[in-house]
């Protein structure tokens, strides 16, 4: 397969599921998103899964929509909300909080392992290099 339709197949899927994590984040999975939000953030834990259900909306229409240097530009702002929502990431592993599954000490540390993919995937399905 061809390295530009891999990376577009790549950019595809990331963007879908962002679509869907954010249509998630308002409905469906709403309650286990408020599992990631940590405390010290100042606003309703509602509130935050909610405003970041719709940016997550926004950022995978723009991954799937996005040309040229659009695209890149599209994929830096996701790798940025990734690195952005770790936080609440770590507060979940440390204030021991299930959710989607994430039911044990172990399974919240793995799951640490897991954003620094999505990071990744942000920048190289989207990079202008072939």
């Amino acid at each position: 397969m061809e390295k530009s339709c891999f990376k577009k197949i790549a950019r595809y899927g990331l963007g879908a599921f962002l679509v869907v994590a954010g249509i998630g984040h308002l409905t469906f999975a709403r309650k286990e998103f408020q599992a990631q939000v940590p405390d010290w953030v100042p606003i309703p834990k509602d509130d935050t899964v909610v405003y970041s259900g719709f940016a997550e909306i926004a950022l995978g229409t723009a991954l799937l929509l996005a040309r040229g240097k659009q695209r890149a530009t599209a994929g830096k702002i996701a790798a940025a909300f990734f690195v952005a929502v770790f936080p609440g990431n770590i507060a979940q592993y440390t204030e021991h909080r299930d959710g989607f599954g994430l039911d044990s000490d172990g399974k919240r540390l793995a799951r640490l392992f897991f954003q620094p993919v999505l990071v990744a995937w942000a920048l190289k399905s989207t990079s202008k290099r072939k």
